[in-house]
């Protein structure tokens, strides 16, 4: 595969979209980008022949691509260079590929389209659902991606300093609690590097305003991260069968963690091991 641009993360988040769709399916080309100021800028390519579609840049509404984006469903040119329902703005890129069929896929996030994944093949080919799956799957998988990084930048921005925690309301201590125990739940179920460590900044943040609201001083206390995971899930009120859902944990585990956590912190209810976890500044 080739990358075209300097790689942050969601270029690198494309990049692997399509390296792996370059595997899975049965068009020899895939390619795609994300959208930037109405233009989806194509940042990784996969099988191709040549470079004709290096730096490709697709207005929204324009072209196949273009077209998806649009209507935020996947469109299909079976035989490109003769489509009438499309605009020809880019045939100098897909004809000089050699491309004949081309299948274009968008990526949306919360009802948006941020980007497209393309998959082009140099004869005619027919597109069915058993073709189409793997890019209707890449596809999901960044819009997923992309709405839990736009959720933990939205966190981040909204986690008060640690200067402003004496005066948060009681309503605003429960968003802030609320929060923490979502991004845990997130973070349980992130494999990105990059975004495992952006996570980390918005519960180090949290941390840090709950040390400070709190007036918490030091603490021997360590918790596993899947004690803190239990136990922020606990401090919500849930339930282990709850907990269990959230963290795609058995019911047994569940409560394992919760007797392990409690006795670290020297409680024997879990409210008690809530209450001191928050006094120490652990939780928020």
């Amino acid at each position: 595969m080739t990358a075209l641009a300097a790689p942050d993360s969601d270029a690198q988040l494309v990049s692997r979209a399509v390296d792996d769709l370059a595997r899975s399916t049965r068009f020899p080309v895939v390619f795609g980008g994300l959208e930037t100021e109405g233009s989806v800028h194509v940042t990784a390519i996969a099988g191709a022949r040549s470079h004709a579609i290096d730096d490709l840049v697709v207005k929204v509404g324009r072209g196949l691509g273009g077209a998806a984006m649009i209507e935020k469903r996947p469109r299909l040119a079976l035989e490109y260079r003769t489509a009438r329902t499309i605009t020809h703005d880019y045939d100098r890129a897909i004809l000089g590929e050699g491309i004949a069929t081309l299948f274009a896929v968008p990526i949306v996030t919360e009802g948006r389209a941020r980007g497209v994944l393309y998959c082009g093949s140099w004869s005619q080919a027919p597109v069915g659902d058993l073709v189409a799956r793997p890019a209707f799957r890449a596809a999901d998988a960044v819009g997923t991606e992309l709405r839990i990084r736009d959720e933990v930048q939205r966190r981040l921005a909204l986690a008060p300093s640690p200067e402003a925690a004496a005066g948060l309301t009681p309503a605003a201590k429960e968003d802030l609690r609320e929060s923490f125990a979502e991004l845990r739940s997130i973070a349980a179920t992130v494999d990105d590097a990059a975004l495992r460590q952006r996570l980390a900044a918005v519960e180090q943040r949290l941390a840090a305003v709950a040390r400070a609201g709190a007036g918490a001083g030091d603490s021997d206390v360590q918790l596993s991260p899947r004690e803190l995971d239990v136990l922020a899930c606990c401090a919500l009120g849930s339930t282990n069968a709850e907990i269990a859902a959230t963290l795609s944990l058995k019911e047994g585990t569940v409560k394992s963690y919760l007797q392990a956590a409690m006795a670290k912190l020297d409680a024997s209810t879990r409210h008690a091991a809530v209450a001191r976890a928050r006094r120490l500044g652990i939780l928020p």
